[in-house]
């Protein structure tokens, strides 16, 4: 009786043991690859021709950004305000206010970049605040000319 007692127990444990393993093999690898994986949260953005956002005014780019999350892959649609005087530098603002985050868009009468939601404004050159209650400038994104291509930095700190 004792010995079929301790085989049983035997099982049992060993029966945990690969239930344990099973699970927590799969969960060890999900945290340990990201840390194995370089960092692709920066990625230069095709915005097209750089001449096309040679303008008295600011020019919106829309562009897809396709980001992956373990097996989910998602499309979002995403935007950037570019203005340049001379066709070679070029300074591009993200989309977003920086108050709450909100879409804003370009005022032609005031010429100013204008939030609808808090009634914020920006100076369209330099992205400063010019009234309403965001915290602080518009965030200016890195930019680069390539064979005629303007390309933009999108998540850098910059």
């Amino acid at each position: 009786m004792a010995d079929r007692r301790s085989f049983l127990k035997l099982v049992s444990t060993l029966a945990g043991v690969v239930a344990g393993a099973l699970a927590a093999i799969p969960a060890a690898i999900s945290f340990a690859t990201p840390l194995l994986r370089r960092n692709r949260a920066e990625s230069w953005i095709k915005l097209g021709d750089a001449g096309k956002f040679f303008s008295d005014e600011p020019v919106k780019a829309d562009f897809a950004v396709t980001q992956r999350d373990a097996w989910v892959e998602s499309r979002s649609l995403q935007s950037v305000w570019v203005r340049t005087d001379d066709g070679e530098r070029f300074t591009v603002f993200d989309s977003r206010c920086t108050h709450l985050g909100c879409p804003y868009g370009y005022d032609k009468d005031l010429k100013v970049f204008h939030c609808p939601c808090h009634l914020g404004r920006f100076d369209p050159r330099t992205g400063e605040v010019l009234g309403g209650p965001p915290p602080r400038p518009l965030k200016q994104l890195p930019s680069k000319v390539e064979d005629g291509e303007l390309y933009v930095l999108l998540g850098s700190s910059g």
